[in-house]
């Protein structure tokens, strides 16, 4: 099934059919819901606006303590440009591999979209090669990778690759610089290829109350009350991040709901 981008502002690919499906129901999260990663948040929304504008623009990877909003400000970034010509499409780690297929698929798409491929929790484990056709779509090697298309990466791993300590032994200083161990030259190599390097970190409890508040606020509940139900939720989670922010909110709204 070709997608018809006039209609859809998503796909995702489908390995068994290599094909690209049309997604038709998106997660609705906006920019305004996403709070405590403001610097995150504009230099992403910068870029992709560049991006579509035809200016000069990097594929970006967003890694960090997980439920920190990674994936979230992505899925804003389309809710909130595909009315400019944004489209996305989702590609799993293990699918990475039909990058080749998926670009030429999109050079027939009408030339007024630009695309963003969404790779969600990329990371590797050691002896895997699966992320070498990431390099083509990265930097280009013959050929050169298309203007029309970035990727946009999470990973809770800064470079995607574990890295040893023995490695880290290897390296040295020479003259005064680092040099790398050859094998951790090839890790950092990938996570390198990536102009935009965004970091997130877990939120503090002043950020987690806000996020709550954001997700409460059309209705009229005691503030005291509301941060002492989300603090112990998130104390019996042991996490207090935005994503447990929202399971607080799902699991709130329905006891109050009665």
């Amino acid at each position: 099934m070709r997608v018809d981008w006039h209609q859809y502002y998503a796909a995702v690919w489908r390995s068994h059919s290599q094909k690209l499906k049309p997604v038709e129901r998106l997660d609705p999260v906006r920019l305004s819901e996403l709070k405590g990663i403001e610097k995150q948040k504009q230099a992403l929304l910068d870029n992709t606006q560049h991006f579509i504008q035809g200016k000069t623009s990097n594929h970006a990877i967003l890694w960090g303590a997980r439920g920190t909003g990674k994936s979230s400000l992505i899925k804003a970034m389309l809710n909130e440009m595909a009315s400019d010509g944004l489209r996305m499409l989702q590609v799993d780690k293990d699918q990475v591999g039909h990058l080749p297929e998926i670009l030429d698929s999109l050079e027939e798409a009408d030339d007024q979209f630009r695309f963003v491929i969404f790779c969600d929790d990329l990371s590797f484990e050691e002896g895997e090669s699966t992320y070498k056709p990431l390099k083509s779509l990265l930097e280009g090697g013959l050929e050169l990778p298309p203007d029309h298309v970035r990727l946009y990466a999470t990973s809770n791993r800064r470079h995607l690759l574990p890295e040893k300590q023995s490695e880290n032994q290897l390296s040295g200083l020479v003259d005064g610089e680092v040099h790398y161990a050859d094998s951790l030259e090839d890790k950092l190599a990938l996570s390198d290829r990536f102009g935009l390097n965004l970091s997130f970190y877990p939120a503090n409890w002043e950020n987690y109350f806000a996020i709550v508040e954001s997700l409460f606020v059309e209705l009229d509940i005691d503030k005291q009350q509301l941060h002492e139900a989300a603090r112990l939720y998130a104390m019996g989670r042991g996490s207090h991040s935005g994503r447990t922010a929202k399971q607080f909110y799902q699991y709130y709204r329905a006891r109050i709901s009665g």
